[in-house]
């Protein structure tokens, strides 16, 4: 049998877990990245440098690979939809396409009966003082941003005047829960109503920025089981291949919402790589590649603490790490105030 060969668009740290996860397969994996200094390429086999608009160097990536997948969801869907002309690109781009945009992703969750905050569209200025109703809350651009990037909190009306925005260029509104808890679930589905799920992962950020991740999530029966069958219900409705998160939200009411979706391997996931027998990223490779999918066995309960910033230095400088510590580098060149630069899993008995 010939070597399969993946081509994973994106070169940061989710790739290199991607591409780590494909070599423990035998799976060679080809990385196309916009950023020179991707440290993805320290653990691809071949790695192209490129805009994600770069036809021809794109077609070039695309011409040395069996299938395509994807590490984040802000590349450009014309790019996607064109690669898959050539070679399968699992998720399929049209998934990317709907996720890109925050109003069309939420308006197809609340179609499938599953809830979500309330939200409205902005196009002009002119509406803000129809929205006091949902205040406060959070404004968010409908297209691109991540980690809190295109976000804007809003406690009233006067803060959405003061905000100097273009609004013809697509907002959303978003009312603020009563927050208790934030949880995130993970799945990947391989076809038709043939998934592996894992347990809700609980989650704390710091600066709209995830800092901490554990399981088990402090959840109760009721929620736990309701997530995870959303989350599955919105995998088969996108016919999703490939591992893909849930965000959601728990207000003080024990109300469950769902947040976001992510159509990748998430961060709150890296803790599976030790707390399971089959990582999220493994997961993903196995499906995209069209491999037999091995039934998922926890390990071990688990926390994961985001090194952001600074934070990688003492551990660059002094690993002395325990029995069930396990220390990852990213190996980005640069620091950067609120740049993720690893992370640690510790095992819990």
């Amino acid at each position: 049998m010939s070597e399969k060969i993946l081509g994973i668009i994106g070169g940061g740290q989710l790739g290199s877990m991607l591409a780590v996860a494909a070599k423990k397969l035998d799976i060679k994996t080809i990385i196309y990245c916009d950023d020179r200094d991707a440290p993805a390429q320290n653990f691809c086999d071949e790695f192209f440098f490129g805009e994600y608009d770069n036809k021809d160097k794109i077609f070039k990536f695309a011409n040395r690979v069996d299938t395509i997948t994807y590490e984040f969801e802000n590349i450009p869907y014309e790019t996607l939809n064109e690669v898959n002309k050539l070679k399968p690109v699992l998720p399929k781009p049209s998934v990317n396409r709907l996720i890109q945009h925050r109003l069309a992703e939420k308006d197809f969750i609340n179609k499938l009966n599953i809830r979500t905050t309330r939200y409205v569209s902005i196009e002009k200025k002119s509406e803000i003082n129809t929205l006091e109703d949902f205040l406060p809350g959070i404004l968010k651009t409908t297209t691109l941003g991540y980690d809190g990037k295109g976000q804007y909190p809003v406690n009233k009306i006067e803060d959405l005047n003061k905000l100097n925005i273009d609004f013809s260029k697509g907002f959303i509104l978003e009312k603020l829960v009563k927050l208790k808890k934030e949880i995130s679930v993970i799945v990947t589905r391989y076809g038709i109503n043939n998934f592996e799920i894992y347990e809700p992962i609980e989650n704390m950020h710091q600066n709209q920025i995830l800092k901490h991740s554990k399981i088990p999530a402090e959840i109760s029966e009721k929620i736990l089981n309701q997530s995870k069958e959303w989350s599955i219900r919105i995998a088969e409705e996108l016919k999703y291949i490939g591992t893909l998160c849930v965000e959601f939200f728990i207000d003080r009411n024990e109300n469950l919402y769902v947040n976001e979706i992510a159509p990748r391997v998430h961060n709150s996931g890296h803790l599976t790589i030790n707390a399971y027998n089959v990582s999220q990223f493994e997961n993903h490779i196995r499906a995209v590649c069209s491999l037999s999918k091995v039934p998922l066995k926890k390990i071990s309960n688990a926390k994961m603490v985001n090194l952001i910033g600074n934070e990688i230095k003492s551990y660059r400088e002094n690993i002395e790490l325990k029995d069930n510590e396990f220390f990852f580098d990213y190996l980005k060149k640069e620091i950067k105030e609120k740049r993720k630069m690893g992370h640690i899993t510790t095992l819990i008995k």
